[in-house]
């Protein structure tokens, strides 16, 4: 079975080379020309042309020359934009050549400010993926670890069948960053089962940006980023507009719903708002055999954003809330080790629950405010953003034992955010562009309860410069950061206060480059340093940590992570296929992870699986392969494989809690592309996820699970009711088959099978 599947989808990726080169021999057309400014006439440096309707792009080099060739005969539309300048459109008609120069317009900036952020400031040679348009609207509902698993490379760590956090190339928490509508989300991210608390319903893109990134984001992002990014404000709406999304699932009978209202302001030209909330209620998860008890969740979020836009200022304030109550399966919490380990040894609970909406002990409340003002000044060709953010964290745990558990926390955490970025986007240098930035960022958290991390106080601060070089088909990109870290820990042993200071300090650099073979060829590689000190559970935790059913303990001696990130990238294009191809290794000094100790530890608190703390020498290598097969008229072929090989090099051993090797093929039919059903279809997937072998023997309290496959089914389609209204509706089914199965990276796989069938139905009415 598996043999079949890997020779689909390689059939994808070589079965069209033929067909391709001989469309190549036929179509030697190009366009040509240059782009300037048409109040100065100075050349445009890094402007988009795109032929309309097909793959064909080119980017203008430092003197505003483009070319696009192997184009067939015929009329098109070329398309010429770049962030600041009225887009540009005109129509050419190619017997063999053509020069076709463009003159742009000044304008207002056009895309919404973080997604600057996204495409202009972070780096052009790193490998990134987007979800948006369709392929987000079929994720809506779930989680935001659940929708990027739809990127090659991605996958998720869970605690349970509703807590789960992003995985990029085996990395995930602390190592991987959110940029949350231009923020950098902070919370309780350490921990295994602290999902991040966002909302994603109020994206219009989520983007994922792989290997090391911290030159333009910071310590920390030696895994990736990941950016959530909204749609821009209304500023030129002359009428309210709108969306309402329903979702509904039949595992756990989870309904969602979520609305959206925005414009401008007729009387205030350049005024933008938006109004945004999302309500969520779900019961006990089911798996093919039982219900998992106390598996339920509650969402109330909202968020309000208005701003102000014009050619030369900007600014945007934005407000957000998320509020969630999450449930923890109850048949994880066990009394005595010989009860655990038989737990572990059925692999079943010992008790089956019936279906109830009810959250009891234990479970979790999370609160997450988010406040957001963001001011920019455009003058001479330079651009200076300030973006100020403050984000409060609070989340209480409950236990399922103990005589005030019910009315108490056992566990409160409470975390204040301040962050502050100053950013210049200087204009062109002769051939070089770039962004000069400061960034800074303070903290304090405190904590109640029983001691699992102490109170503490951290300051980051940070300087980068990132450059780039365009000239003909090479692109060159360099960037150099510092970053300083100050951790103030304030903990008691017994009624003493012991106060612990540290201090971290280390230099960031990354340099890339892109080769723009043809219209159809493009070359990327990256090399990026970055590093990550210890958090402070990873130095001071000590005790248990009910939200993951474990006993984790901390080492104050931990040194911080450096790591030294080597990726390289192809991407083909052509009018039928598409493929990239991307391989990466990431080697990691002192990397920290946890480690399960070999028995499980009994507290008072009941028998549970016991964790610390180690650091080694580790490297992360693999590969990620996306395809994309027009195969016939109407049907459309996609795969993907990820490939990830964790090894431990003072061990000589691999590493442990490492995404399995996993593989993806999807076929999709459009069923009609207009009338009442207008871009209808219906399409059939499977994952294969390998069992995964290369783990050290004895290094956790059960083997990994086995190989399994998934089937999924969908249809869906639009239905067009004005000019301005459509509904946009889904029915999708997951684990088709109801198959019974074990995820490794589930921290629960050792008390439970995952959720079986799911049938999900989405509707979206746009106004």
């Amino acid at each position: 079975m598996v043999r079949l599947l890997f020779l689909v989808f390689f059939i994808g990726l070589f079965g069209v080379r033929s067909a391709d080169a001989q469309t190549a021999t036929d179509c030697d057309c190009f366009v040509k020309g240059v782009v300037k400014d048409r109040e100065t006439n100075l050349p445009i440096a890094g402007a988009l042309l795109s032929i309309k309707n097909t793959a064909k792009v080119a980017v203008t080099d430092a003197e505003g020359h483009y070319r696009i060739e192997r184009l067939c005969q015929g009329n098109y539309v070329l398309e010429c934009k770049i962030i600041g300048y009225k887009t540009a459109r005109s129509t050419i008609s190619l017997q063999h050549s053509a020069e076709e120069n463009v003159n742009l317009n000044e304008d207002e900036v056009h895309l919404q400010d973080v997604e600057i952020v996204a495409r202009r400031l972070s780096s052009l040679t790193q490998p990134a993926a987007s979800l948006q348009n369709q392929a987000l609207e079929q994720t809506r509902g779930q989680t935001l670890a659940g929708a990027l698993q739809k990127i090659a490379g991605v996958t998720m760590l869970q605690t349970g069948a509703s807590i789960a956090k992003p995985v990029i190339h085996g990395l995930h928490s602390n190592r991987i960053l959110i940029i949350n509508n231009g923020i950098r989300q902070e919370g309780q991210q350490w921990g295994s089962e602290h999902a991040p608390e966002i909302d994603p319903f109020i994206a219009k893109r989520l983007t994922v940006v792989k290997g090391a990134a911290g030159v333009r984001y910071g310590s920390d992002a030696i895994g990736g980023v990941i950016l959530v990014e909204p749609a821009e404000l209304p500023y030129k709406a002359v009428s309210v507009g709108g969306e309402i999304n329903t979702v509904g699932f039949t595992n756990g009978r989870t309904g969602v719903l979520s609305g959206t209202l925005e414009g401008g302001i007729n009387k205030w030209k350049g005024f933008g708002w938006r109004v945004q909330g999302t309500l969520k209620n779900g019961g006990n998860i089911q798996t093919p055999d039982y219900f998992l008890a106390n598996t339920g969740v509650r969402e109330q979020n909202f968020s309000v954003s208005g701003g102000y836009r014009s050619t030369k200022l900007g600014a945007e304030v934005f407000y957000s809330q998320f509020h969630t109550n999450l449930g923890i399966f109850s048949g994880s919490h066990i009394g005595s080790t010989s009860d655990l380990l038989n737990v572990i040894k059925n692999g079943e609970p010992f008790i089956k629950a019936d279906f109830t909406r009810t959250i009891e002990r234990p479970n979790q409340l999370v609160d997450h405010d988010l406040l957001k003002l963001k001011v920019y000044h455009q003058f001479s060709g330079n651009r200076v953003s300030l973006t100020f953010g403050r984000q409060y964290n609070q989340r209480a745990e409950y236990d399922l034992h103990g005589p005030q558990a019910a009315i108490k926390p056992a566990l409160l955490f409470r975390i204040t955010t301040l962050t502050g970025d100053m950013v210049l986007e200087h204009k062109p240098l002769k051939e070089i562009t770039g962004q000069i930035g400061l960034s800074g960022l303070h903290q304090y958290n405190f904590t109640d309860g029983r001691p699992l991390i102490p109170d503490f106080e951290q300051s980051n601060a940070g300087a980068f410069v990132i450059e780039r070089l365009v000239r003909q088909k090479w692109e060159w990109e360099a960037g150099l950061r510092y970053d300083l870290r100050w951790l103030h820990v304030y903990r008691f042993t017994g009624q003493t206060l012991d106060q612990r200071n540290h201090q971290f300090n280390s230099w960031s650099g990354t340099v890339g480059s892109v080769f723009n073979a043809n219209a159809r060829l493009v070359f990327r590689t990256n090399f990026g340093t970055g590093w990550r000190p210890p958090s402070v559970n990873e130095l001071y935790s000590k005790g248990v940590h009910h939200g993951a059913a474990a006993y984790e303990e901390g080492e104050a001696t931990l040194q911080p992570e450096t790591a030294y990130n080597l990726q390289g990238n192809v991407e083909y294009t052509s009018e039928r296929f598409r493929a990239e191809i991307g391989l990466f290794h990431n080697s990691i000094r002192n990397f920290i992870y946890l480690k399960p100790q070999p028995e499980p530890i009994l507290t008072i608190r009941g028998a549970f699986p016991y964790f610390k703390y180690v650091q080694a020498n580790a490297t992360f290598s693999g590969a990620d392969i996306t395809t994309e097969w027009n195969m016939a008229p109407r049907w459309e072929h996609t795969g993907k494989i990820s490939y990830l090989r964790a090894y431990d090099q003072a061990a000589n051993d691999y590493l442990v809690a490492i995404p399995a090797n996993r593989l993806e093929n999807g076929f999709r039919y459009q069923i009609s592309d207009a009338g009442p059903l207008h871009d209808s279809f219906v399409s059939i997937g499977h994952l294969w996820v390998a069992e995964q072998k290369r783990v050290p023997p004895n290094s956790d309290f059960m083997p990994p699970p086995a190989a399994y496959h998934l089937w999924s089914l969908q249809v869906g389609g639009d239905i067009l009711l004005t000019e301005k209204q459509k509904i946009t509706w889904d029915i999708t089914a997951q684990n088709l088959f109801n198959a019974a199965y074990r995820d490794y990276l589930n921290r629960f796989r050792y008390y439970s099978l995952e959720q079986g069938r799911n049938v999900s139905v989405r509707l979206k009415w746009s106004f």
